[in-house]
Formats: C-alpha cells, sequence, structure tokens
C-alpha cells in the first residue's frame, strides 16, 4: 500500500481537535487493512514528523433504515498517532 493508501484523511472532530492540542496526537480514518507499523510510516513520511506510538480503533458498520429500505454503513477504521516531543504537530485543523 502507499501512503495515500493508507491514511485517507484526517478526523477534524472536536475531540480530535482537543487531542491535537493537549496531547500531540493525531486522528485519521485509515484503511481497513492497514496495520500499525504500516500508518506510522506514511504519517512519517507524509509530515516528516517522529511517531512515538499508534492506536487503532475498527468500527463497524451499522444497520440504517430510510422508511421500508435498509441498509449498512461502511466499516471503516481510526488511528490515534502520538508524536514524539519536539515535533511539530501539522496545522491541518485550523479554523
Amino acid at each position: 500500500m502507499t501512503i495515500f493508501e493508507v491514511i485517507h484523511r484526517p478526523l477534524v472532530t472536536e475531540k480530535g481537535v482537543d487531542k491535537k492540542d493537549n496531547e500531540r496526537t493525531l486522528c485519521f480514518e485509515v484503511a481497513l487493512g492497514a496495520n500499525k507499523t504500516q500508518v506510522k510510516a506514511a504519517v512519517e513520511k507524509l509530515f516528516k514528523v517522529k511517531v512515538a506510538e499508534v492506536r487503532t480503533a475498527t468500527f463497524d458498520g451499522k444497520l440504517r433504515r430510510r422508511g421500508k429500505f435498509a441498509g449498512y454503513r461502511s466499516e471503516w477504521k481510526k488511528a490515534y498517532v502520538k508524536l514524539k516531543e519536539g515535533q511539530k504537530v501539522p496545522e491541518f485543523a485550523e479554523i
């Protein structure tokens, strides 16, 4: 997988921005098949920073109904990437 296939998009939420500011942790939506080593390498290469640790969480697709029609949302994976001390945090969540 290339780095652009591993990282789909940054997750800019209230919780994610708070973690970025206080804990030096970035949140990304990543590929379902990506492991922690691939996520770490992709973030280090893309943003030119050093990564201390990576935590991942997989979310199952939920059943959603609209009248008589039913379907499932897609499964997806989230990665929390903590940067090492002294690394500059990328500013992709500026308002």
